[in-house]
């Protein structure tokens, strides 16, 4: 039984390959390292260099490696450059997401665990979104993600298809020094990278209608993160039913002020922020209930803050 992980040299990627390997599920991994690492993927790991977009090789390897299910974590994931990119980004999320749903049925493959977005919600008008909150993205990439969701709802309509979409909201941290974020839009990469080499980071919108006028978001470890696509295909492939979508969230809400905080703490890095006009494309704040991901797939969060914190600052590079 073999799972194909897309993008599984990437940063999410990586850690979705290693959280199968853990579960003793064999994995082959496809990414045509744009953004990906090749060193992130194990040697004994079957690598297939190829992007999505490219139907047939994808149906290739599926067919070499005998899958039986896909986790399509490939794609562009920036929702402030989508839209300065909007063209770029609904090629490789929608146009790829369809490649690999053509891909699956070529070679008769019925399962899929979709990585998609908070994105999608927009800005909610809720103080905890769920799964039923109104989807109202306000960025090419929120949009794309939606869309990825409604490709998987037509094809399972269509063919049968199995399958479920996991709605990720701020993805940090690490379970290995081996696998940093190195992300060049994320906000735990932008400030430990400033930090290591000795500029002030800076907080992108003071003004936001938050207690303190920073974003606030759900915080995730990525090692978390990882387990719950496990527990996503394992559901799949024993034919259990799904919600269509899931939110992995904390049901807190932290502040980028907060995370500045948490990091000098960590680090042992005393600095005050600089403030930088607003990103577009950012909601003000966007907090999540898991509790449908935990009563489904044992969704929980494992980690602090400070944990994030500090696997992220052990990861990354230093100059």
């Amino acid at each position: 039984m073999t799972w194909m992980v897309t993008g599984g040299a990437g940063y999410i990627g990586a850690h979705v390959v290693r959280a199968f390997m853990a579960a003793g599920i064999d994995v082959v991994v496809v990414d045509n390292l744009a953004s990906g690492h090749e060193e992130f993927v194990p040697e004994h790991v079957p690598f297939v260099r190829a992007s999505i977009l490219d139907t047939a090789a994808l149906a290739q390897a599926m067919q070499d490696h005998e899958c039986v299910g896909v986790v399509h974590v490939a794609g562009f994931k920036y929702a402030g450059e989508s839209v300065n990119r909007p063209l770029h980004t609904y090629s490789q999320n929608v146009t790829g997401t369809l490649s690999v749903l053509e891909a699956m049925a070529q070679s008769g493959v019925e399962a899929i665990v979709f990585s998609s977005s908070a994105a999608t919600y927009g800005t909610p008008d809720v103080d905890l979104v769920t799964e039923t909150t109104a989807t109202t993205p306000e960025s090419p990439y929120g949009e794309s993600k939606l869309i990825g969701e409604w490709l998987l709802a037509d094809q399972a309509r269509a063919a049968g298809l199995r399958h479920t979409s996991l709605r990720y909201f701020n993805v940090v941290g690490s379970g290995t020094p081996q696998l940093p974020d190195t992300s060049p839009h994320n906000l735990f990469p932008i400030v430990l990278d400033a930090l290591a080499e000795g500029r002030t980071p800076r907080i992108n919108g003071d003004d936001y209608p938050t207690p303190d006028g920073t974003c606030v978001r759900d915080y995730i470890h990525v090692a978390d993160l990882a387990e719950a696509h496990v527990s996503a295909a394992r559901a799949l492939t024993q034919g259990r039913e799904l919600q269509p979508v899931y939110n992995l969230g904390s049901g807190d809400g932290v502040s980028v002020r907060q995370i500045m905080d948490t990091i000098a703490e960590v680090t042992g890095i005393a600095f005050t922020p600089e403030i930088a006009a607003r990103r577009p494309g950012d909601p003000a704040r966007i907090v999540a209930s898991g509790e449908a991901a935990a009563r489904d797939l044992g969704w929980q969060m494992r980690h602090s803050l400070a944990e994030m914190v500090a696997s992220a600052w052990a990861a990354h590079p230093r100059v």
